[in-house]
């Protein structure tokens, strides 16, 4: 049986990462699996073409049992790859066992805030997800804007609309640089899990996210990402599974718990 991220008693915490080969992969998996993550999330973006295929992403599912979620946003290593080349593969990758796909919230109409509102390119993103669906997989439909604080209101406003071209679970990042800007990301998180009705995952990133990162899951997160060890071809900016999970198995407080 396909596993799922969602339905779960506790917040998703999720080992992310990417590699070159499918043994790189493997290894990342088994080593965020070790160190206590419920789940993976592989970014498809520097994986090397000859292992774009179905056998290798399934020896990668296969290696651990925990339900893996792939992306593949613009930013491919190998190819300058068309929106359409990308979906291709992340099809590939439910059709090998993948339990979640993410599909941007822009996706075939770049857009500012990674939101298209374009009736076309929303139309094209409900046939993908039917797609997606029908293959047994999870929706994740994502917007980010790391560098952009939104308002609460802002945020509510973004994920009602994604929320309604049918994904599981919906996601936005978005920037914290300022004291004010960590206090509006924590109201935020809480209006967020008032306001949706399916799973949500709300991330920041910037000078001040690191509080909102630890705090999240506690506060409605319903997935939320962590290295498994830091990879300087990849970026230092993630906590690590080790760290987060220290943190959510000593605070002892959830606000489901108080509500």
């Amino acid at each position: 049986m396909r596993l799922s991220f969602l339905n779960k008693p506790y917040p998703v915490i999720t080992g992310i990462f990417a590699g070159q080969t499918p043994a790189e992969l493997i290894a990342e998996a088994r080593h965020s699996e070790f160190e206590g993550a419920h789940g993976v999330a592989i970014d498809l973006m520097d994986l090397k073409p000859e292992f774009r295929n179905h056998d290798a992403l399934k020896s990668v599912i296969d290696a651990v049992n925990l339900p893996f979620m792939f992306y593949f946003y613009r930013n491919d290593k190998w190819h300058d790859s068309s929106d359409e080349e990308r979906q291709e593969l992340l099809l590939t990758a439910a059709d090998a066992g993948a339990a979640m796909i993410d599909v941007m919230g822009d996706l075939y109409d770049p857009s500012p805030m990674e939101i298209t509102h374009n009736p076309e390119a929303i139309d094209k993103q409900k046939r993908l997800i039917d797609r997606i669906h029908a293959k047994g997989a999870e929706v994740v439909i994502s917007s980010h804007m790391p560098a952009i604080p939104r308002t609460t209101e802002q945020v509510i406003e973004h994920m009602l609309e994604v929320e309604s071209r049918g994904p599981d679970v919906v996601k936005i990042v978005t920037g914290v640089n300022t004291e004010e800007d960590l206090a509006e990301a924590f109201r935020t998180t809480m209006a967020l899990k008032r306001e949706l009705k399916i799973p949500f995952i709300h991330l920041c990133n910037g000078k001040f996210s690191r509080p909102h990162r630890f705090m999240g899951p506690v506060l409605g997160v319903s997935i939320f990402f962590a290295v498994p060890r830091y990879e300087p071809r990849y970026g230092m900016h993630q906590p690590t599974i080790r760290a987060m999970k220290a943190v959510l198995d000593n605070l002892h407080w959830n606000i489901n718990d108080v509500i």
